[in-house]
């Protein structure tokens, strides 16, 4: 299947500061790529692109943003902008990712990713905004769709009809975090299978997996645990219904030792290799 003539990768890791002297040293052939948060890398020592560029001789670096605000009303902040492609530039990366989100407005920053409401308005301003990312930076970008817990009355359509309408309407792609798929399921009360579902499968190139914390009343995603079954049994299902799909592991709190996050990107591999 063409995805946007994005490439097919395998499986990876979210690259931590934990392990880099692990992965320096040992160079695992367990992993076939890692993601970066891109804007630790987009002001860092030069020693830090240096590692970057090392590491990028054995291993695809994915950049994966938390700072784009998308759903901004702001206009784009063009500085961060000019950051990323320099950065993107270095790293030559497969492709850039960020979320489907706002983080601010009037020039401050929450530093969270805030949920934006479904409806045509907000489609035209964000379907506008991605396509002025992606002539700047001269590529494709990913969105993710995030977990959220509360939704806006002025929203006329769920997430996952806007989200679908959206990567057609802005040419862009997906990164489907299977994880925050089932989270705002039981957050918002909606089908997690008929989620997936809706997603345009030529669109998704990249999926996200994670552990989240179960309040009872509503869960939160923190990446900081395990991947539960429940999470595991929805990727079986969106592997059988859109395909193989380049798969990472994220797990950003609590960090346990490299091999405990290698036995859980094993747990992805045996369900794809079914297919």
């Amino acid at each position: 299947m063409n995805r946007l003539g994005l490439p097919y990768i395998g499986f990876g890791l979210g690259l931590r500061a934990n392990h880099y002297e692990h992965i320096l040293e040992t160079r695992p052939k367990t992993i076939d790529w890692f993601e970066i948060i891109s804007e630790n890398f987009m002001e860092c020592h030069q020693g830090y692109l240096d590692f970057l560029c090392d590491l990028r001789s054995d291993y695809p670096i994915i950049m994966h943003g938390v700072g784009l605000s998308i759903g901004s009303t702001d206009p784009l902040d063009k500085a961060y902008l000019e950051k990323l492609k320099y950065l993107a530039e270095i790293l030559n990366p497969p492709w850039v990712s960020d979320h489907l989100c706002w983080t601010g407005i009037n020039g401050k920053t929450t530093h969270d990713l805030l949920p934006l409401p479904y409806n045509a308005e907000t489609m035209k301003n964000t379907v506008q905004r991605i396509k002025q990312v992606q002539d700047f930076l001269g590529r494709h970008i990913l969105l993710e769709n995030p977990s959220s817990y509360l939704e806006f009355e002025a929203s006329t359509m769920n997430e996952y009809q806007f989200l679908a309408e959206l990567a057609e309407k802005a040419d862009c792609g997906l990164l489907l975090d299977v994880n925050n798929v089932y989270v705002s399921s039981i957050n918002h009360g909606f089908n997690a299978k008929t989620y997936i579902d809706t997603m345009p499968c030529d669109r998704i190139i990249q999926i996200h997996l994670a552990g989240h914390k179960n309040y009872g009343t509503h869960i939160i995603d923190t990446h900081d645990d395990y991947v539960i079954e429940e999470v595991w049994e929805l990727y079986d299902y969106t592997l059988k219904t859109k395909g193989k799909i380049s798969t990472m592991i994220e797990w950003d709190d609590n960090i346990p030792e490299f091999s405990v996050l290698e036995a859980e990107l094993e747990k992805a591999k045996r369900i794809y290799d079914f297919y």
